[in-house]
C-alpha cells in the first residue's frame, strides 16, 4: 500500500530517524482551537493520530480522558471530528493523518459509511483500540479495499504464534503497545526492555513499519529513537490541560513540546 502514511516512514528512514507520531483530541479544547493544535504541530509531526472521543475510553490514562472530556463536554461529534480531518486535509493533504478511537461510534454511525466518509476526506489510516485480531480482519479488508491503512496492535504478552499472524494481516504499519498500562501511564519498562522486544517484533517482517506508544515522553523519548516511529498523546493532552489552567495559549504551548520532542529524535 503505497499511502501517505508508507512515503512518511520512508522519508524519516532516508533522514537516519523515526517518524514522531503525534495524538491529539478533536474537539480539545475547542473545535477551533483542536484544528489549530493540529495544523501547528503538523510543521514537526511526520504523522498526526486524531482521536474521536468516546464516553467509555477503556484503553485511555488520566490526561487523555480529561481531553475526551473537555471534547465531548464542547459538544464534539463524529461529523465535527470529519469536517476538522477535511479542513486540515485541505492545507495539508500529504501529511498523513490516522483516526483513532473505539468500534462503538463505527458501528453506531454504519461500517461503511464511516468508511466511506474517512475516504471522502482524506484520511490515511485508522486504529480502532476495542477491535482485536481477529474480529477485525473483515473491517480491516473493508479499509484496505478503500487504501485506509487499518493499524493492528500488539502487546507485550502477545505470543509469538499470535504475532505472526497479526503482522501478516497488516497493512503498513503496526502499533506496539510498549507496557501493560493504560496511555500516559509511568514508563514501568526500561528502554532497553522495550527495545529488546521490539527487536523481536521486527525480526518477524522488516518490511513493515513498527512503532511504540505508550509512555514516551519529552524524558524518554531519545532512548527509544532506534524504532521505526515513536507515539506521543499523553504528554501533548497533558500539556493543553496546563495551559489552560495557566491561561495560556495551547497551540503554543503544544506546538513547542512537538517541536523539542522532534529535535530529541532527530
Amino acid at each position: 500500500m503505497n499511502s501517505n502514511i508508507t512515503l512518511a516512514f520512508d522519508k524519516c528512514k532516508k533522514e537516519n530517524r523515526p517518524a514522531l507520531l503525534t495524538y491529539t483530541v478533536a474537539g480539545d479544547s475547542s473545535k477551533k482551537k483542536s484544528f489549530e493544535i493540529l495544523k501547528s504541530i503538523s510543521k514537526y509531526a511526520d504523522i498526526c493520530e486524531i482521536g474521536f472521543a468516546h464516553n467509555t475510553p477503556i484503553a485511555d490514562g488520566g490526561q487523555i480522558q480529561t481531553s475526551t472530556h473537555r471534547a465531548l463536554r464542547n459538544g464534539t461529534k463524529i461529523k465535527d471530528v470529519f469536517q476538522i480531518v477535511k479542513q486540515f486535509k485541505k492545507l495539508k493533504n500529504s501529511k498523513p493523518v490516522i483516526l483513532m478511537g473505539y468500534y462503538n461510534i463505527i458501528c453506531q454511525y454504519g461500517e461503511n459509511n464511516f468508511i466511506n466518509s474517512c475516504k471522502k476526506i482524506g484520511v490515511d489510516g485508522l486504529i480502532v483500540v476495542d477491535l482485536p485480531y481477529p474480529e477485525n480482519k473483515y473491517f480491516a479488508k473493508k479499509c484496505k479495499k478503500k487504501k485506509i491503512s487499518f493499524i493492528q496492535l500488539l502487546a507485550p504478552t502477545t505470543s509469538i504464534n499470535r504475532m505472526k499472524k497479526i503482522i501478516k494481516d497488516s497493512h503498513n504499519m503496526v502499533y506496539y503497545i510498549s507496557m501493560l498500562s493504560t496511555t500516559g501511564g509511568k514508563l514501568k519498562v526500561s528502554p532497553k526492555k522495550i527495545l529488546k522486544n521490539y527487536n523481536k517484533i521486527k525480526k518477524i517482517d522488516k518490511s513493515k513499519n513498527l512503532v511504540i506508544g505508550f509512555g514516551i515522553t519529552i524524558k524518554t523519548i531519545s532512548s527509544l529513537k532506534k524504532a521505526d516511529g515513536l507515539v506521543v498523546g499523553s504528554a501533548l493532552c497533558k500539556e493543553i490541560s496546563k495551559s489552560l489552567n495557566n491561561g495560556q495559549n495551547p497551540v503554543t504551548k503544544v506546538s513547542n513540546m512537538v517541536k523539542k520532542l522532534r529535535k530529541k529524535i532527530s
